[in-house]
């Protein structure tokens, strides 16, 4: 079975009104995305060199996809107080794939632009004509998939030499009361020598639901530009999400990506990291914590167009129960890219002898006066120092925990925002200790307007 099939006929039946909700632009890559996705397959686990994650069963699910845009009752706004303490930050929601504006949002951020796609396509037409959808590579069935089916998304724009006063939280929450995928899509562009700091935090409302979060993101720093991008995954073991990012690096640029999954059903996070200027820097983090029966699979790639640039790649999982983790992560340096310094780790750690977790690692350079490495490594907690824990008074299961927060710290140690920093580590002692909650608490109702979803 093609899983992929039965959203090409929805689109076909549905064609006319996607566009007329869509904003122009939108509709211009859907014949593409078509093309690509008629003799596309989803990758089944073992079908590739390194496969450990089957995508057709995800997709294969009798999801509804809100094609008309019907509005939900559920107001995030008055109903979601996701917050950081001691952190001020302007807030922005997306209730299953539709932006919602609030007096939160209109907050004065000075220059920084951030709306929906379907005003920036009228405020912006030179930006978004230039930049939607050149990074995000069709030739990824989700991606084509994304393109197909999307009817708006955030656009969110730094002009040259701005600095955002606070950093950005976009709250995206899944909240209907039906088993339900969504498009999201989300365009950064950060001009000269401009900063921002965005915080993305997925929630989801109900636990009772199949939810799948098919997402796409396209970043564009420019020259001298600095961008913070913190992605946080808490959700239900009934939500899953494939989640595609793209990064384009000028000269000059520095860029943090910071990927934390507490609670999820299935992730799989994609990163596809183009470094084109000299002197950029790049950083690219994750962290997975994993238990039950939760799967999360993390492909990276950064490819070293130009020389004189350094990357830092590390990737840390503490699985536990009959969790699954994957990693398959590459560097590319290209010829006559000298003087370029590009490391990746992945380390993970196994609680139980039930996890598993599926690694590797990869260097692929073809030039000359390079500094590179590259490594893996699978285990478990430490016994002896288990033991030394306990014979201080130590109980077990603290000494447990102690150790495994311990090997993750480095990971929460990378962000920049000091706030967000200790957020980090309180919630995940919470989620070794098993008190972290979801939003489910938030109990808001949840009820789309009518049922007439495809």
């Amino acid at each position: 079975m093609n899983a992929l099939k039965q959203y090409i006929d929805l689109y076909d039946e549905s064609r006319a009104l996607i566009e007329q909700q869509s904003p122009a632009l939108l509709n211009t890559l859907r014949n593409t995305a078509r093309e690509q996705l008629r003799e596309a397959r989803l990758p089944r686990k073992g079908s590739e060199d390194f496969e450990a994650t089957d995508l057709e069963e995800v997709f294969a699910h009798d999801y509804g996809v809100n094609v008309n845009r019907l509005p939900f009752d559920a107001d995030p706004v008055e109903t979601f107080h996701c917050d950081v303490p001691n952190m001020s930050t302007c807030l922005y929601y997306t209730s299953n794939d539709a932006f919602h504006s609030s007096a939160t949002a209109e907050r004065n951020i000075g220059q920084v632009v951030v709306e929906p796609f379907s005003m920036a396509a009228v405020d912006y037409p030179e930006l978004m004509n230039a930049h939607y959808g050149r990074l995000a590579c069709m030739s990824d069935p989700t991606v084509a998939l994304n393109t197909l089916l999307v009817q708006d998304g955030l656009f969110i724009y730094v002009p040259d030499g701005v600095v955002a006063e606070r950093p950005i939280q976009l709250v995206n929450i899944f909240n209907a009361a039906l088993d339900m995928m969504v498009q999201r899509r989300l365009l950064i562009i950060v001009g000269k020598n401009a900063s921002i700091k965005l915080l993305a935090c997925d929630h989801t409302q109900s636990p009772d639901y199949r939810y799948l979060n098919n997402q796409v993101i396209e970043i564009v720093a420019m020259q001298g530009s600095t961008i913070d991008f913190y992605d946080l995954e808490e959700s239900t073991p009934l939500t899953h999400r494939v989640s595609s990012v793209f990064v384009d690096q000028h000269e000059g640029s520095n860029v943090l990506i910071d990927g934390i999954t507490l609670v999820n059903g299935f992730t799989r996070n994609n990163y596809h990291v183009e470094v084109n200027g000299e002197h950029a820097e790049t950083q690219l983090l994750g962290m997975t914590i994993a238990s039950g029966e939760q799967h999360v699979d993390s492909h990276t790639f950064i490819s070293h167009n130009a020389p004189r640039c350094h990357s830092n790649e590390m990737f840390k999982y503490v699985l536990d129960g009959n969790a699954v983790g994957a990693f398959a992560g590459k560097i590319l340096v290209k010829p006559d890219c000298p003087r370029v310094e590009a490391y990746q780790g992945n380390r993970n750690l196994c609680g139980a002898p039930t996890a598993k977790m599926y690694t590797k690692p990869q260097l692929e350079i073809y030039t000359d006066d390079v500094m590179c490495s590259h490594g893996s490594a699978v285990g478990q907690l430490d016994e002896d120092a288990l033991f030394y824990m306990r014979t201080r008074g130590i109980s077990s299961s603290e000494a447990r925990r102690l150790l495994m927060q311990a090997f993750v710290a480095d990971v929460i140690d990378g962000v920049r925002l000091d706030a967000l920093k200790d957020r980090l580590h309180y919630l995940v002692e919470k989620r070794f200790a098993g008190t972290l909650s979801n939003c489910a608490s938030c109990m808001a109702a949840c009820r789309p307007a009518n049922k007439e979803i495809s």
